[in-house]
């Protein structure tokens, strides 16, 4: 194989694909990309962790010989980093070494065959729909922060994907906090199967996201992979597993009573939060709010750093109430809106709170009390 490539096509293409490869790897050939020069001077890159895949095609400035070889991910994207701007990059494999030159420098790094590179094998993806990318950047920005952390509930690990009459929906909890998304259902996605995505599927989609934010996002799946398709024919295309298990019923935490509304400034009351929690402790980072007419005292009380309280402005009409939440959950929240207010339904102390920006909005979040 023997390609020659503009030096800030491949930085571009590497820094797409290199992420999805593990630092540390037992399998010595998952610390490798693949690369397939065609003699058409096309550039296909591909990179897999074999849960999560990612293809890329490029145009080579010239290919010599086609062939294909893999080679190490991270210390070709360090490579490509350190070369001039603007230089052209020429790669040839032979004898199971890969030449790397531009300029003045020449590299020469190991290599493995392709035929022992891996490839997730997609089967039927029977369900296939389009999206436009900002709307599914959207989408994640205003789910993805309440995915679980947590090993042992696995099944919390992604973001659930489904279908509900004429709505296709986006959920993510961990327990303490639920998130979710509602868009008009696309042409296409009636059937579709219930899916969640895994956390670092979310993670790779959302910054290729970023470079393709006015095209948009070809989905295909199946239950147990989902495929994105971005930027068209020269685009990127992950694949990915999903997580084999059942999303809790999480409707049934949506509270649909909650009788006391209270209207405020999500700007404000984050930064006030923000600046009350500066004393709480790491280990309960709970803020006390109380709510009375026109406005909300927020307040902090720590054994060991004192006490933090602060007034704001609000709409409140019912009866005073007084309920505590932890501030980094709450603040995660409140930095998904823009716009002047925002609503929070309220029943008790202990009962979970709605807030959202009306009920129009696409975004609802439910986050549960605690004890201060």
């Amino acid at each position: 194989m023997k390609a020659t490539i503009e030096r800030a096509t491949l930085l571009r293409c590497l820094s797409h694909v290199q992420s999805v490869v593990e630092r540390r790897n037992t399998i010595p050939i998952l610390s490798n990309v693949l690369i397939e020069a065609a003699s058409d001077g096309t550039l296909r890159i591909m990179a897999t962790d074999l849960d999560l895949q990612v293809v890329e095609m490029l145009s080579a400035v010239s290919v010599d010989t086609a062939g294909a070889i893999t080679v190490s991910a991270h210390l070709l994207f360090d490579i490509a980093r350190k070369l001039p701007e603007g230089s052209q990059v020429s790669l040839e494999a032979a004898d199971n070494r890969m030449t790397v030159k531009a300029g003045r420098s020449r590299f020469q790094l190991p290599t493995l065959p392709r035929d022992d590179f891996p490839v997730i094998v997609e089967g039927e993806l029977p369900t296939s729909f389009e999206i436009p990318a900002a709307t599914l950047a959207q989408l994640i920005d205003g789910t993805r922060f309440a995915i679980s952390t947590e090993e042992t509930r696995y099944y919390l690990n992604g973001i659930f994907l489904h279908v509900s009459d004429e709505e296709l929906k986006a959920a993510a909890t961990d327990g303490h906090r639920l998130a979710r998304y509602t868009l008009k259902r696309p042409d296409g996605a009636d059937g579709m199967p219930d899916v969640i995505v895994p956390r670092k599927c979310v993670g790779e989609l959302r910054k290729l996201l970023e470079e393709a934010l006015d095209t948009n996002v070809e989905i295909d799946l199946s239950a147990s992979k989902i495929r994105f398709t971005m930027g068209g024919e020269n685009g990127v295309v992950l694949t990915s597993k999903l997580i084999d298990g059942t999303f809790p019923d999480y409707t049934r935490v949506i509270p649909t009573g909650n009788d006391k509304l209270l209207k405020v400034d999500p700007k404000s009351l984050f930064e006030g939060v923000d600046r009350v929690a500066t004393i709480a402790t790491e280990k309960t980072r709970a803020v006390k709010m109380a709510l009375d007419s026109d406005k909300v005292t927020l307040s902090v009380t720590s054994p060991d750093n004192g006490t933090a309280a602060e007034e704001l402005p609000a709409e409140y009409g019912s009866d005073g109430i007084e309920i505590g939440f932890n501030a980094n959950y709450l603040k995660d929240i409140l930095n998904q809106f823009e716009g002047d207010h925002i609503e929070l339904h309220l029943a008790d102390a202990g009962a979970p709170t709605l807030i959202r920006q009306d009920e129009k909005s696409p975004a609802l979040y439910v986050l549960m009390p605690m004890r201060v």
